[in-house]
């Protein structure tokens, strides 16, 4: 005798659906059923959306191996002079051009982006490290200190630093380019400080704070396991736009003389050297112009990104 089966009664099962930013699943029949993925995960998610991120990415990556790798099949090194290239236009023997001296452009402008690169992914670090201590310092402790850093933070955003710099500048000649990495950091922390010490005051009265505190957990240690970490996607972001801060600050000293001094070279010295031949022989300007403003465009485009990934009351588009 068979058995004859019945198709189950009511409307069919709706599947479990998935929010892409949160993501949780969502039960039609059940509610809402949480199973979080983790917050590396959901921000590479959003990541991964943002068409300016891919581009930028693309572009600083692309930068970055031309600085490194670029004039390898080059038969001329950094400096090498030319006797028969003097002014040479862009062409078979010098791709970008050469200089007054016969001093090839290309191979100047791989040491120039070098240069750049090292003193922006150095400096911008510098001054977010010291942002994230100072501002996490004086949001936690307050009373004084929060006066202290308040009075500070004002009196170095209304110092001139360009005349400052201007100043000291015949005692950076004499020293290594590293000095002015640590000038451009020091000078560097102000804004995101203030940011990170309004965080951290409301911080400070959370639940797992107050408890690490009457643990006898120390200051150093509450302020780098508990506060620091909680503001990272705002420190994440200030360093990677402080890359741009930091590269632009040292091509403008540069270019006025302040900055990186010969033999070494720089986007802001090719610069200098360009714009008295703007008209006459263009290419030694508009080649290390066009190269700063696709590294400030490429890591302006990765930072935004990087903002509205890493905000969670960003726009994200849901799958």
């Amino acid at each position: 005798m068979s058995t004859l089966s019945t198709p189950p009664s009511g409307p069919p099962e709706a599947p479990d659906m998935v929010d892409a930013d949160t993501g949780l699943h969502d039960d039609a029949t059940q509610g809402p059923r949480k199973k979080p993925i983790s917050r590396n995960a959901l921000v590479w998610r959003r990541l991964k959306r943002k068409p300016n991120f891919w581009v930028g990415a693309s572009i600083t990556l692309a930068i970055v191996l031309f600085a490194l790798l670029g004039n390898i099949p080059n038969i001329y090194e950094v400096g090498q002079q030319d006797p028969y290239g003097f002014n040479a236009p862009p062409g078979g023997q010098h791709w970008f051009g050469a200089d007054a001296i016969g001093v090839d452009l290309y191979a100047s402008i791989t040491a120039a982006l070098r240069k750049s690169l090292m003193i922006g992914f150095i400096a911008a670090p510098i001054a977010t490290i010291i942002a994230a201590l100072v501002g996490a310092l004086a949001g936690y402790l307050g009373g004084p200190v929060e006066l202290f850093h308040g009075w500070l933070v004002n009196l170095l955003l209304t110092l001139p630093i360009f005349y400052v710099l201007m100043i000291i500048s015949p005692l950076m000649a004499s020293m290594s380019w590293m000095i002015l990495v640590l000038f451009i950091g020091l000078f560097g922390w102000m804004i995101m400080s203030q940011i990170v010490k309004n965080q951290t005051k409301s911080l400070r009265e959370r639940e797992f704070v107050l408890a690490a505190r009457f643990s006898g957990v120390g200051t150093f240690k509450i302020l780098t396991r508990h506060i620091v970490p909680n503001v990272s996607s705002l420190l994440i972001v200030d360093a990677t736009l402080g890359v741009c801060s930091a590269i632009l600050a040292e091509t403008s000293l540069s270019y006025f003389g302040l900055g990186i001094q010969p033999p070494d070279v720089s986007l802001g010295t090719l610069l200098q050297d360009g714009t008295s031949a703007a008209v006459s022989r263009p290419w030694l300007f508009i080649f290390p112009a066009a190269f700063l403003v696709a590294l400030l465009t490429a890591v302006s485009l990765v930072g935004d990104a990087l903002r509205d990934a890493l905000d969670p009351t960003s726009g994200t588009d849901r799958a």
